[in-house]
C-alpha cells in the first residue's frame, strides 16, 4: 500500500536498493590478492589463520579495529531535516 503520490511497492523498492548499496559498500571493503606477512600499519606480524581467512589483508587485528572505530565514529546520521527533530 503506497500513500500519496507514489505507486504501490515503491517503500520496498527503496528498501530494496538501500541494501544493494549497503552490500555494494561492504564489497569494495573486502581486500583481494596476496595477503601481507606484516601489517602494514603497525609493522607486527600477521597469524597464518588470519592471512587464510581473509586473503588479501594488509593490517592485523588491531590496526583494523583502529580504522573501523574511527569509519563508525565518522559516519553519523543527519537528522537536522528529518521530521522527527521539526516536532520536538
Amino acid at each position: 500500500m503506497a500513500g500519496g503520490w507514489s505507486r504501490d511497492g515503491a517503500v520496498q523498492e527503496q528498501i530494496d536498493a538501500s541494501v544493494e548499496d549497503a552490500v555494494a559498500l561492504a564489497r569494495s571493503h573486502l581486500s583481494e590478492g596476496e595477503s601481507f606477512t606484516h601489517c602494514e600499519e603497525c609493522g607486527c606480524a600477521i597469524p597464518e589463520k588470519r592471512r587464510k581467512a581473509i586473503p588479501g589483508i594488509h593490517l592485523c587485528i588491531s590496526c583494523q579495529e583502529k580504522i573501523e572505530q574511527q569509519e563508525i565514529s565518522s559516519t553519523g546520521i543527519n537528522r537536522r531535516g528529518s521530521k522527527d527533530s521539526q516536532l520536538r
